[in-house]
């Protein structure tokens, strides 16, 4: 059963905060480094110095970007920069944004849910990686709170949750608008009836985990950690708790775009590849007209957009090769031990024909040698720029493909899903 609970959800203080779309931030990790740095300038009480601190080149154990965290969360509660409810609430949200000239409207709420370490009612889809999670283990020991929330679906074609909350709702807590020109409301809601209601009607449910696999992940052990240091085994414990957005997959406001992947390979030469991959995929060459990073990403996104088939693309400087899988089958060898809907998704195909049978980049080596970017064109420009030898880009993955594999217990490669709109971060914490 799908526990959730309201909480005392700390938010930046209006009253000693003029403009809080100042203070606001991307989640941590789409912030690059000189977001960081415009962030910081932003605001002396911008969300990023807690969530992605600076490093400096004198850190240590002592004295980091975690003990920074740390120090600003707590010293900005004692000044009131922040402040906390005598109630406890859940917190409905909405984002107001732009895709394609379409406009839309995501609905989702911020809530306590208990944490599920067996993944019973709680699935994930992806795999996790080490690193990350060691960086937000630290962040979470330091304050021992949740600073931004992960988002997690739940299905339910009535839609009953969303419209039982909105008869409540009036004037926003908060409206700002965020970093990507896109709209965030946030309310407070307090009624206990309808909370309860709500809480009822969650149980019921199956939730999905759409963005923070590593970040869920690292509160299951963090709370394993916290019964071992304290001796607390109590189940309503405080860190037996993660701050969570849950909204319905049904939403009409949700959208999966694709994550492209970015390579450091110096010894790539795409005519061994091109070699090694004939028995499996068509390749087409094509060259680059013009050095306009975002017309070569459209093209290029527009020339892999295909209903049936599963193509994508290997950018290099001023050429790209469209691969395109010449038989599903194929995958009924080379990954038989998982799922059809797994061998059928265009991000499985590209890592374990592609990347591992052809470029020898697999699970153990994976962190050193792929990055990833959500931007067509900066897929493009920066293996242009040569900071990366060569870079694919890749289809979305479908929201009814995710829900399979998380029924199923299986994982998608890393960052196979890139869901929008993107949640704001510093709209509400939870402290434990």
């Amino acid at each position: 059963m799908v526990e959730i609970a309201p909480f005392h959800g700390i938010t930046y203080n209006k009253e000693k905060i003029k403009k809080l779309d100042d203070v606001m931030s991307p989640p941590y990790d789409i912030i690059p480094e000189d977001m960081q740095k415009d962030l910081y300038e932003k605001h002396q009480n911008n969300f990023v110095r807690i969530i992605l601190g600076k490093q400096n080149p004198d850190d240590t154990e002592q004295s980091n970007r975690y003990t920074r965290a740390k120090q600003f969360f707590d010293e900005w509660q004692q000044k009131g920069i922040f402040t906390q409810p005598a109630s406890s609430a859940i917190y409905p949200y909405c984002i107001d944004y732009k895709i394609k000239n379409e406009k839309k409207t995501f609905h989702g709420f911020f809530v306590l849910l208990k944490l599920d370490p067996e993944y019973k009612h709680v699935k994930a889809h992806e795999k996790t990686l080490a690193k990350p999670k060691a960086d937000r283990l630290n962040l979470m020991r330091a304050c021992y709170a949740n600073t931004e929330p992960i988002e997690l679906l739940y299905m339910d074609k009535t839609d009953i949750i969303r419209k039982t909350m909105e008869k409540a709702l009036s004037t926003p807590l908060i409206k700002v608008k965020g970093y990507d020109g896109f709209i965030h409301s946030l309310w407070k809601l307090d009624d206990e009836k309808i909370v309860s209601q709500i809480i009822q009607e969650l149980a019921k449910k199956e939730l999905y985990i759409a963005d923070g696999h590593h970040r869920y992940q690292t509160s299951i052990n963090f709370a394993q950690e916290m019964r071992q240091k304290t001796g607390d085994k109590k189940p309503n414990a405080p860190f037996n708790y993660i701050m969570v957005i849950v909204a319905n997959m049904f939403d009409s406001g949700l959208a999966i775009l694709p994550t492209h992947r970015l390579i450091k390979l110096p010894t790539f030469s795409i005519e061994n590849l091109k070699e090694k991959m004939k028995p499996y995929v068509t390749i087409e060459e094509k060259i680059v007209s013009g050095t306009n990073a975002e017309q070569i990403g459209k093209q290029i996104m527009k020339d892999i957009d295909t209903a049936n088939a599963h193509s994508f693309a290997l950018y290099t400087k001023g050429k790209y090769y469209i691969f395109t899988l010449k038989d599903e089958k194929i995958m009924d060898t080379v990954a038989a031990d998982h799922s059809k809907t797994w061998r059928t998704l265009d991000v499985s195909i590209l890592h374990k024909l592609i990347l591992e049978k052809g470029l020898g980049i697999n699970d153990t080596n994976l962190e050193d040698h792929v990055k990833y970017t959500r931007v067509d064109a900066e897929a493009v420009q920066l293996v242009d720029e040569g900071k990366y030898d060569l870079s694919f880009l890749i289809n979305g993955t479908k929201i009814e493909d995710l829900k399979v594999i998380a029924e199923e217990g299986e994982h998608m490669p890393q960052k196979s899903t890139y869901f929008l709109p993107k949640m704001l971060s510093g709209l509400v914490m939870y402290k434990m």
